[in-house]
C-alpha cells in the first residue's frame, strides 16, 4: 500500500465523523477476515495525512480491528490515550507538534500496548535502531497492505502475550493479597483466642470448607469482627 499517495490501491467505502482538527475518525466496510480468537483490537492512528488514515482504514478488517480512531497530532493522541486503552498505536511520522517516535516509545514503556511507526526510508536506519530496544516495530513508507497486515498480526500476537502476562501478574497479586489477609486473621485468632498458628490455620480452613467460601472470605470476616 502506497501509504502517502492517493489512488495507489482500491479505497473501500467508509463512513466517518470529524474531530476538531478535521482528521477522520472512521469506520469502514472492510473485507471480513476470520479472527479465530473472536477478539477485536483497538487501534489509535496518529497521522497528519488524512489519505494515510483512509488508506489504512480500507485494509483493516472490522472483525479484527475495532475501534480504529484517527487523530492528527501527538497532543490529541495523548488525550485519546487518557480516555481509553488501545491495543496498538500506529504513528505516521512526522506529526505537526512532534516527530512522533517518542509517542510510540512512551506507549510501549507503559506496558500493555504495542506500537508501529511509519517513517520514510532515509530515516529508517536511525529510527529503527532506537525503536528495537523499546519494543517498537518500524516500517518504511510506502509499504504494501499485505506487509502492514502481517505486521499488525505480529503486534496482536505480542499483545496476546502481554495480556497473558498481565493476567498472571494479577493472579499472583491476588494470591499475595489473600495470604496477607489470612495471615492477619491468624494473628488476631492467636492474640485474642490464644490459638496456636496451626490451630488458627485449621480453624480458617474448616470454616471455609463448612461454609463453602474462600479462606479470604473467612479471614475478612474474622478481621471485621475482631480488629481493634
Amino acid at each position: 500500500m502506497e501509504t502517502d499517495q492517493p489512488g495507489t490501491h482500491p479505497v473501500f467505502p467508509v463512513s466517518r465523523s470529524h474531530d476538531s482538527r478535521g482528521i477522520a475518525e472512521e469506520t469502514s466496510r472492510r473485507r471480513p477476515i476470520g479472527n479465530s480468537m473472536g477478539r477485536q483490537y483497538g487501534i489509535l492512528v496518529a497521522s497528519v495525512s488524512e489519505q494515510f488514515s483512509r488508506s489504512l482504514l480500507s485494509i483493516l478488517p472490522e472483525s479484527s480491528y475495532s475501534p480504529v480512531v484517527c487523530v492528527g497530532s501527538v497532543a490529541e493522541a495523548k488525550r485519546r490515550l487518557l480516555e481509553r486503552f488501545f491495543d496498538v498505536v500506529i504513528v505516521n511520522t512526522p506529526l505537526p507538534d512532534e516527530f512522533g517516535t517518542e509517542l510510540a516509545f512512551d506507549v510501549c514503556s507503559e506496558g500493555g500496548m504495542c506500537a508501529l511507526i511509519f517513517v520514510r526510508a532515509e530515516f529508517f536506519p536511525e529510527v529503527n535502531a532506537k525503536a528495537i530496544p523499546r519494543g517498537v516495530l518500524t516500517l518504511t513508507k510506502p509499504s504494501s497492505g499485505q506487509l502492514i497486515l502481517q505486521s499488525l498480526g505480529i503486534l496482536c500476537s505480542v499483545r496476546e502475550r502481554l495480556r497473558t502476562m498481565e493476567q498472571k501478574m494479577l493472579s499472583v497479586e491476588d494470591k499475595m493479597q489473600e495470604i496477607r489477609i489470612v495471615n492477619r486473621a491468624k494473628m488476631l485468632l492467636i492474640e485474642q483466642l490464644k490459638m496456636t498458628e496451626a490451630e488458627a490455620h485449621r480453624y480458617i480452613e474448616k470454616q471455609a470448607m463448612d461454609r463453602c467460601v474462600t479462606r479470604r472470605t473467612i479471614a475478612e470476616s474474622i478481621i471485621a469482627t475482631r480488629k481493634g
